[in-house]
């Protein structure tokens, strides 16, 4: 039976979950229970050494033939990165637009200074400052990689 090897194009399904279990990414319909969570929408197809996937994952899909599946983790610093709290910060509410009503768990854009923009999550809000977490939301996680190579195109 074949193998795959750096250069072919896999299909693959995965689900993807954090070290308490958590699902934050997959394949699988019956994993998530649906595809407007954000997750993959059935079988991922990419070119094996393209990096289109976490090295950790490619990697583990070198050899593997179809029907085989694997586990895999890849460590924060090669996912996300580790949580910077230098990207943790504080605005007083005089300087939020009074038509915005920041809750934690919210994800908003931002503009800097720069004019570039950049997504932030609130993770507090008082009568006198709301803090953001511009981190990635999985920044700091291992992410835990259940793989399933179901064919070689």
């Amino acid at each position: 039976m074949a193998q795959a090897k750096k250069g072919d194009r896999v299909k693959i399904n995965f689900t993807g979950k954090l070290e308490d279990g958590t699902v934050f990414d997959t394949t699988l319909e019956d994993e998530c229970g649906c595809y407007d969570c954000g997750c993959e929408e059935g079988p991922m197809e990419f070119t094996l050494g393209e990096e289109e996937f976490f090295a950790q994952v490619e990697d583990a899909l070198v050899g593997m033939a179809p029907g085989e599946k694997k586990a895999v983790t890849v460590p924060a610093a090669d996912a996300f990165g580790e949580h910077d709290e230098g990207a943790v910060f504080s605005v007083d509410c005089d300087q939020i637009p009074g038509d915005l009503k920041p809750e934690v768990d919210q994800e908003l854009e931002l503009t800097g200074e720069d004019d570039e923009s950049f997504v932030v999550t609130v993770v507090e809000v008082t009568d006198e400052q709301v803090t953001f977490d511009a981190n990635h939301p999985l920044a700091g996680e291992d992410l835990k990689y259940e793989i399933e190579l179901l064919e070689i195109l």
